[in-house]
């Protein structure tokens, strides 16, 4: 049997005899305990707030495209069909379609309530491609075949649907600002459908009609103001854009999904890391309560310490039996906790445990994401500090005088 056998087998005999003692049973357990909670916490919070990000990340697709192109002036581009076919040409995309955007102001026919827009006009075949729109359509008309807006006819977020009391079949007033001094354009519109995405910002502001109607209003016949670009991997999508970038060069600019919400998305990873730090100190205590127990073992054991030193095991050797007991303890604690946090995940993802009012969270439970990558970094930090944990008592049993340890042991 080799030297590391010997020593952490003595580790394991320590371990199990400790439970024929109440008081150091119980301080072993407290140990686990507190290893289990911190890594159990952790494991839980960080799911939790991935599937906020993931929620987050997955509504902003649902009513914002990979890749944006536009002119860096802002202006409109009547070539849009060659930027198109170039567009085309790259591997990482798989679909685009041509957009106008104006602004305006929209009222309710039967309501005094008015409200600014966002008008998007787009083709809604390849926009429901690239957005799922037909997804997010909460309430739609009769006439709405799922397939075409339709003429005179407009998509209206649920905010905005709310705010100037409209609802799907219902008409609508769009006003437009004409040449400077000129009264501005004025239409009637049927609202064919109302969507909810999720994201208050834009279901408060936005609304779609189909392209050739946006560009007989606008009088652009043959122009857009940008193309939204949907790739095959979104993660590819910032690389994807500064390639397009490259090969349209100026007056175009590609900017990614991540970075028209790099705010955000910048925030949301800030508060991970920080909840991630403030939870780990619950492990920092729980290691603190490892120390304490190993320096217990080691006064319970000092008799038993200065037998081994005089049979010749090394000062490092019986250092090594303790720094193994720390090890063993902050494992089980570590285990325990992963087991539980993601056994408990697994419940708040698939089980309705907790109930949230969805008018303002636009979700009715908590939305949870199980990453492997937050597992491993969980384990490997509570695993590093057991580490730490077991260095100093296992420093102070190797400075025991042997003579000292037997006579008062």
């Amino acid at each position: 049997m080799s030297a590391v056998s010997v020593e952490f087998f003595i580790a394991i005999r320590y371990l199990k005899a400790r439970r024929k003692a109440f008081f150091s049973s119980l301080t072993t357990f407290i140990a686990i305990g507190g290893t289990s909670l911190g890594v159990a916490a952790l494991v839980i919070t960080l799911a939790v707030m991935s599937g906020f990000q993931s929620d987050i990340r997955n509504k902003i697709f649902g009513i914002q495209p990979h890749i944006l192109v536009t002119r860096s002036n802002g202006g409109s581009f009547d070539d849009y069909l060659t930027v198109e076919n170039k567009i085309k040409n790259n591997i990482n995309v798989s679909s685009v379609s041509p957009f106008i955007y104006k602004q305006g102001i929209i009222r309710g026919i039967d309501s005094a309530s008015t409200s600014g827009i966002i008008i998007k006009a787009i083709d809604y075949a390849k926009e429901n491609k690239i957005l799922n729109l037909s997804s997010q359509i909460v309430v739609s008309d009769i006439k709405f075949d799922g397939e075409n807006i339709g003429e005179r006819s407009i998509i209206l977020g649920c905010e905005l649907a709310k705010s100037i009391s409209t609802d799907a079949g219902d008409e609508v007033i769009l006003m437009f600002p004409a040449n400077l001094g000129s009264i501005p354009k004025m239409y009637k519109f049927n609202v064919s459908a109302v969507i909810q995405s999720g994201m208050y910002d834009f279901d408060s502001s936005l609304g779609f009609i189909d392209l050739k109607e946006g560009q007989s209003l606008f009088s652009m016949p043959d122009s857009v103001t940008g193309l939204d670009i949907h790739t095959t991997n979104f993660e590819k999508a910032s690389v994807t854009a500064v390639e397009l970038q490259k090969y349209l060069s100026y007056p175009y600019k590609a900017k990614a999904w991540l970075d028209m919400n790099r705010n955000l998305f910048s925030a949301l990873k800030l508060e991970k890391i920080m909840m991630f730090l403030i939870l780990g100190l619950i492990i920092i205590v729980a290691a603190f309560n490892i120390i304490s127990n190993l320096l217990l073992l080691s006064v319970q054991k000092s008799k038993e310490i200065g037998i081994m030193s005089a049979m010749g095991f090394s000062k490092y050797s019986i250092s090594k039996i303790f720094f193994y007991e720390g090890l063993i303890v902050g494992s089980m604690g570590t285990i325990l906790g992963i087991i539980f946090g993601v056994s408990l995940s697994f419940a708040l993802k698939y089980l309705d445990i907790f109930k949230l009012p969805k008018g303002i969270y636009y979700v009715d439970r908590l939305p949870v994401s199980i990453a492997s990558l937050d597992i491993f970094v969980v384990a490997l930090s509570a695993f590093g500090i057991s580490l730490v944990a077991g260095l100093y008592p296992a420093r102070q049993v190797a400075k025991l005088d042997p003579l000292e340890a037997i006579r008062y042991g």
